[in-house]
């Protein structure tokens, strides 16, 4: 007869060996690959928190995200940062290029060629000319280098100030510039041979320079992250993801642009007034200072919108790779 202890369907089976796979501290249905909402536990979209495809994470925008993701991520590092970016903007990029600026327009000879070619009746060279312009060059060139490096710092400063505020640590101004300058010299070194390159290309028929311009805008962050091979990583970067990173920087170089030429307008409009030499008085010379002052900081969005627009790109091109969060990159920029 029927053993009621035994139960409607008989003996249980003899055990096969197995076992439900372990879950890492999280309960059964979660996990790195949550449950849905009809079973038990609670549904988890994403990979646990730490482990780099983090939809909320500050800095870098997951795949799929997509350009709203990517723009979120500017405007949300500026909000947090723009105390201490302002700042070091304002001492390494706008004041350098306003000094240069000065001095390039101080030293520039063509206010007394004029008068020396009206009044020759035959095409003569000025004199000292070759010294006038040998002199010219040298400023502007020397001034360049040093403009550069003292941008390198800027640029070093401000990744570090977004990075940390990203992964929610302290970022001061001081710490934030010691850092800029422990990095600046290699950067300013990576960025010379860059620069290099992409003058080159544009020696042979523009394209090249254009194409060599988006394909390095990587050697920067890649050197402040990885320190190595900075060139052969944005190559590779800019040829695995064409459309994806050739998008975003194409946004940035058009921000860079209508910001830097709109500043360039104006200082050419509001220097006109003052004639040809500026400096021949202590008044047009102040105003030409002035002026050109006013434009540099105009130009301040530029600098900003080029230095984060790069930054979370490069974070993007990173998530894209490999899982990685803003507090995996805080720790490699050091």
């Amino acid at each position: 007869g029927w053993d009621p202890a035994q139960g409607v369907w008989g003996a249980a089976p003899p055990s096969q060996g197995w076992a439900f796979p372990p879950t890492e501290g999280y309960p059964p249905g979660s996990g790195p690959y949550g449950g849905q909402p009809w079973y038990p536990g609670p549904p988890v979209a994403w990979y646990p928190p730490g482990y780099g495809f983090d939809p909320n994470d500050a800095l870098v925008t997951p795949p799929g995200a997509g350009l709203g993701g990517w723009f979120n991520r500017c405007a949300g590092a500026l909000r947090r940062g723009w105390r201490q970016l302002v700042p070091i903007m304002l001492l390494t990029q706008v004041l350098p290029a306003a000094v240069l600026s000065v001095l390039s327009l101080g030293l520039d000879p063509s206010a007394n060629w004029a008068p020396q070619a009206g009044s020759s009746a035959s095409p003569v060279l000025p004199d000292n000319f070759a010294a006038d312009l040998l002199s010219l060059l040298v400023v502007l060139i020397g001034g360049s280098l040093l403009v550069g490096l003292v941008q390198s710092v800027g640029w070093g400063a401000g990744t570090w100030v977004i990075t940390q505020q990203a992964a929610g640590q302290p970022a001061s101004l001081e710490s934030a510039l010691r850092y800029g300058l422990r990095r600046a010299l290699g950067l300013w070194g990576w960025t010379l041979l860059v620069s290099l390159l992409i003058g080159v290309g544009f020696c042979f028929c523009v394209l090249p320079g254009i194409y060599l311009g988006f394909a390095l805008s990587m050697a920067g962050p890649v050197y402040l992250f990885e320190r190595h091979n900075p060139i052969g990583r944005s190559f590779r970067m800019f040829h695995d993801r064409l459309g994806l990173l050739l998008g975003r920087v194409a946004l940035v170089v058009l921000a860079v642009f209508v910001g830097t030429a709109i500043p360039g307008v104006l200082e050419g409009l509001g220097t006109s007034p003052f004639g040809t030499d500026p400096f021949a008085s202590a008044g047009t010379a102040a105003g030409v200072v002035v002026v050109i002052g006013i434009t540099a900081v105009l130009a301040l969005p530029a600098h900003l919108a080029q230095m984060i627009g790069l930054l979370v790109t490069y974070a993007e091109q990173r998530a894209h790779e490999a899982p990685v969060n803003t507090a995996g990159l805080a720790a490699e920029l050091g």
